[in-house]
């Protein structure tokens, strides 16, 4: 493949990224306001204009995107209010008629397990488990260098794990569930209830010598760990790659670490739990794979 331009494009709530594969490397990045209020057809405008500032030779596109995507059409299943009309948009065959190459289409944190395992934390390792960390909690499950979909491309919602059963009312279907406790969100959530002013993870961390600040980061970490007991015990992964901005701190990686393997059954201890290595560029790495993989 190494004379095949894709051009890759990942779409987040908040940015747009986007690269050319010259066969060798991700070159002319770029990073683009997604304005997801604006809704799914003027996105998927912005897209073919990114898509169009890359001049006309290249061989394929691949389209690493928020929400759940169909991957059989290549379009979205579907996509919370953050991008309104996204749901059921039908992504590939937008830029195929478009374009007239081969695209391929894949949810962006899916596609960022799939960037791993071509050149990160995931090199070598065909059987994994890939969590993000951020607003929310996203996850991917790689079975024998695969993406598992799911029986409705909904595998590795990791998020709706109920983790504090006790906070169920029976109202909101993440209540007590791991992507309000165990995201960043949930962790300045709990840092806010002792200084209003800790509102982002790098300040909560810069405080993180003040007792009252290290008990909540403390139990978010037990927060964290109690999902990845769960998950581990469920797939008995080889390895599993935490991302997000947080899981850059090497207290809360040394922590996760060391208390996973402290509940988890002996015979499962050989998981290895690793920080994701290629940050802004997995979800277009792992685009491009797909992309590649048309064109074979």
């Amino acid at each position: 493949m190494a004379d095949k331009k894709v051009v890759a494009i990942d779409i987040g709530g908040t940015a747009i990224k986007s690269g050319m594969w010259n066969g060798r490397t991700l070159e002319e990045i770029k990073e683009t306001e997604t304005l997801a209020a604006q809704g799914g057809k003027a996105l998927m405008e912005r897209v073919k204009g990114i898509i169009s500032s890359y001049g006309e030779g290249f061989d394929a596109i691949g389209i690493s995107t928020a929400g759940e995507v169909n991957t059989n059409d290549g379009s979205i299943y579907y996509a919370n209010s953050n991008i309104p009309g996204y749901t059921g948009m039908p992504v590939k065959k937008i830029m195929e008629e478009t374009f007239h190459v081969p695209t391929a289409v894949e949810n962006d944190v899916n596609a960022a397990a799939l960037g791993e395992l071509r050149a990160g934390a995931a090199k070598g390792c065909n059987d994994f488990l890939c969590l993000t960390y951020g607003t929310g909690v996203g996850g991917s499950i790689v079975i024998d260098g695969k993406v598992y979909q799911g029986a409705s491309f909904s595998a590795g919602s990791f998020g709706g794990i109920v983790i504090h059963p006790e906070e169920k009312k029976g109202t909101d279907s993440l209540e007590g569930c791991y992507e309000r406790c165990a995201s960043t969100t949930g962790l300045v959530k709990r840092a806010k209830t002792v200084d209003a002013s800790l509102d982002n993870g790098k300040k909560i961390f810069a405080a993180k010598d003040r007792p009252e600040v290290k008990v909540q980061i403390d139990a978010w970490i037990d927060d964290i760990c109690t999902g990845l007991v769960t998950l581990t015990t469920i797939f008995n992964p080889s390895r599993i790659i935490l991302g997000g901005g947080v899981m850059a701190q090497e207290y809360v990686l040394s922590e996760v670490n060391r208390r996973v393997k402290e509940q988890i059954a002996p015979g499962l201890r050989k998981v290895e739990i690793v920080p994701a290595k290629l940050a802004n560029t997995a979800g277009m790495m792992g685009a491009v794979s797909l992309a590649e993989k048309l064109l074979a």
